[in-house]
């Protein structure tokens, strides 16, 4: 299976379905990364703040590297230039590449310059470590002042998408300034699942409550990242593109938009491994 791509901010493509990988680790994500890329999936999204990136290099290794598009975050405590470069350099090894197709800010950090950290990856870029430049859990404000003050092209903001959880003006922002929007958590940590609208879409349409909910955001011009361990719900993930949901269905899913985030971090706690700002 060939996986539909998107033209990124500065040339690059890159699947519109990739695999997360987000809290998965050991014997269970190697299985998962066999699976997902002999199922079709060549995107594969991580973060040094998973905790998982030696695995996926192992896993990958007896890939073609050049088939597949490898994403990675940096943690905002890492924002500072050399820490940037330091941060990546040992993303690389642990992944066992030489490039990233994509390099994330995990989080903003309002102690570090947003300028500093961009111009690490402006090196990054010229230097080939890594190849497109994107953001994570960043408000329109915030992505609108990374774009002003940086001529290295913001290709992807990674934000919490779903229909539970919909950030309109975010999301219109995004593309109307050529911001692919990735969603993380599009299946709302399977919370969606027992939604009565979401349930009654997957019997009309005979696909099961995920494969539903990641049709209706490609159908609105977002990415996914989706995630399991179980084989059959990695594959079931990616059968998206023989199919599409009606307008009307759509519609209804676009209704159950409450604002609910089903990510249970505080941005306010400053001394975590996520949110760690040093003193």
């Amino acid at each position: 299976m060939s996986v539909p791509t998107v033209t990124l901010q500065g040339g690059e493509t890159m699947p519109i379905v990739g695999f997360g990988t987000g809290g998965l680790d050991g014997g269970s994500l190697d299985d998962a990364i066999h699976t997902a890329v002999e199922a079709g999936y060549t995107r594969l999204d991580t973060a040094e703040g998973y905790g998982n990136e030696a695995t996926i290099g192992d896993a990958v290794a007896e890939y073609d590297r050049d088939d597949l598009f490898l994403a990675s975050k940096v943690l905002p405590s890492n924002l500072a230039y050399e820490a940037v470069l330091e941060a990546c350099e040992a993303s690389l090894e642990r992944l066992g590449t030489d490039y990233l197709d994509l390099y994330l800010i995990h989080w903003p950090n309002p102690a570090v310059s947003l300028r500093e950290t961009l111009s690490a990856m402006a090196t990054l870029r010229e230097e080939g470590l890594i190849r497109s430049v994107g953001v994570s859990n960043f408000s329109a404000y915030q992505l609108s002042c990374a774009q002003h003050i940086s001529d290295v092209p913001i290709a992807v903001n990674q934000i919490e998408f779903h229909p539970w959880r919909q950030r309109p003006s975010l999301v219109d922002y995004c593309q109307e300034t050529d911001v692919v929007v990735d969603a993380a958590a599009p299946l709302a940590r399977t919370e969606l699942f027992e939604d009565a609208s979401v349930q009654t879409l997957a019997e009309t349409y005979d696909r099961t409550p995920a494969q539903v909910v990641l049709r209706w955001a490609l159908e609105n011009d977002v990415t996914v990242i989706p995630h399991s361990s179980a084989p059959e719900h990695i594959r079931e993930n990616l059968a998206l593109f023989d199919w599409e949901l009606t307008d009307e269905d759509c519609r209804r899913l676009d209704e159950l938009d409450r604002d609910h985030s089903v990510y249970n971090l505080s941005p306010t706690d400053w001394t975590d491994d996520t949110f760690g700002i040093s003193r």
